[in-house]
């Protein structure tokens, strides 16, 4: 960043820990509901959409289209990015946050209403496409403004265990979404197929109400609110981002691989590679994600706190590198086939790359001053989640032209989690020196 990015001090508002605690609870909450929406939508492409929407005479071609458009989303997140990071920097986190769960909340809600292939033909997976980029786009500006509220709340001292909060919302949101489809996945296959599959999207509709309500009651980041006082928005800041900042976009992308890219390799990919596979049921691939999801929740609260003491750059550094290790055991432990190793390596894969998940708030916000906050994180995140969508696909054309060996995906698994650890160390080198309410010199 240049002096004029970082130059001019922010006066650094009051903010109590109870406040802190309430705006990252709402930020939790808001981000668990998204998060479900988008979930559902990996784990339908899996076990629904490949046979309801997606209809070819190949069942491994079928997977790949409903993965294709299940990246889609991934490829919309930056374009999200770039709109909601715009209007977080320029009108505010709060109003902007508004907006992105009532689109996703709609998006995934209508999923939930949309006739299949036999009903109207190729309108059904097109329509289920143009749905999934709106959840991409409204994903693309949640995650990075419920981040930055939580960071632009937190006392300097107690930020990992804050901006850890909203991080929570992946592993509820991956047990709301896996829990719903095991309890509709254990009606009749015809009650499945027909209706059963449709209503965890439905429940978006009253999920959203909820939603809607707790960030209205949602104070504004008291940072945006020195930056009106001051005057020291950027005009276009996603412009600034890219002109400034383009090794910190990279940086914070590295970051974001074995989170975003790892986790849907092992819950997407490995309940279709289960299934499809190795012959295992739906049941006990989607009881795999839910143990592995609960491991998270503990796994996030330990480290977040963890970072405070060490530093988020070696959490992120030493998480990579430990997933990179274990990546070849995990898919060793699930070809076992036995139901309690599946879940145990399931299980052990969520929980290592959950180590660097734990610090992403405050590692990849500090990569960016205040008044390019909100743009920054979202788009350096969000490619990085472009590139990683593709994880999934790319596993699927993998294993099939290895003959179905595992240790092609393990490989993958192993190069997303050494891009975080190389991340990790960066991104501590680049971090901006600041108590969160002041934009400082970068080191």
């Amino acid at each position: 960043m240049s002096d004029s990015d970082t130059a001019g001090k922010i006066d650094k508002p009051v903010v109590t820990d109870h406040e802190a605690k309430r705006i990252a609870f709402a930020s939790f909450v808001g981000t668990a509901m998204e998060w479900y929406d988008y979930f559902l939508f990996g784990t339908a492409a899996s076990i629904v959409f490949n046979r309801l929407f997606f209809v070819t005479g190949n069942a491994t071609a079928a997977t790949l289209s409903a993965f294709a458009s299940f990246a889609l989303g991934f490829v919309a997140r930056p374009v999200g990015a770039l709109i909601f990071g715009h209007l977080g920097d320029r009108i505010g986190r709060r109003r902007t946050l508004l907006i992105t769960v009532m689109l996703i909340g709609i998006a995934t809600g209508l999923i939930g209403a949309l006739p299949d292939f036999l009903t109207i033909g190729i309108a059904a997976p097109l329509l289920l496409t143009v749905l999934r980029v709106l959840q991409g786009i409204a994903v693309g500006g949640e995650w990075s403004g419920a981040i930055t509220m939580a960071v632009e709340h937190a006392p300097p001292e107690r930020r990992g265990r804050y901006a850890v909060m909203p991080q929570l919302g992946s592993p509820i949101g991956t047990l709301a979404s896996a829990g719903a489809f095991a309890l509709v996945s254990m009606l009749p296959a015809d009650s499945f197929d027909a209706w059963g599959w449709r209503l965890p999207f439905l429940a978006a509709f009253p999920l959203l109400v909820v939603a809607v309500y707790l960030r209205r009651k949602m104070e504004e980041s008291p940072l945006f609110v020195e930056l009106l006082a001051q005057e020291e928005r950027a005009a276009v800041p996603a412009l600034e981002v890219f002109r400034q900042g383009f090794g910190r976009i990279a940086t914070g992308m590295a970051i974001s691989m074995v989170g975003v890219g790892g986790f849907f390799l092992l819950t997407t990919f490995v309940i279709s590679y289960g299934t499809e596979t190795l012959g295992l049921s739906n049941t006990l691939m989607l009881s795999a994600t839910l143990v592995g999801a609960a491991a998270e929740i503990l796994i996030l609260l330990f480290f977040g706190r963890v970072a405070e003491r060490i530093g988020s750059g070696k959490v992120c550094t030493y998480g990579g590198l430990a997933s990179a290790a274990l990546a070849f055991p995990v898919f060793w432990i699930i070809d076992t086939r036995e139901p309690a190793l599946v879940i145990l390596g399931v299980t052990i894969g969520i929980s290592v790359l959950s180590i660097p998940y734990a610090v992403y708030g405050p590692l990849i916000s500090e990569l960016f001053p205040p008044r390019l906050r909100y743009s920054g994180v979202g788009i350096s995140y969000n490619l990085g989640g472009a590139v990683s969508g593709f994880v999934p696909m790319v596993a699927t054309a993998l294993l099939a032209a290895s003959g179905g060996k595992s240790w092609s995906v393990a490989l993958i698994l192993v190069t997303l989690s050494l891009a975080t650890a190389i991340g990790g160390t960066l991104g501590a080198r680049l971090r901006i020196h600041d108590d969160v309410h002041t934009a400082t010199q970068p080191r």
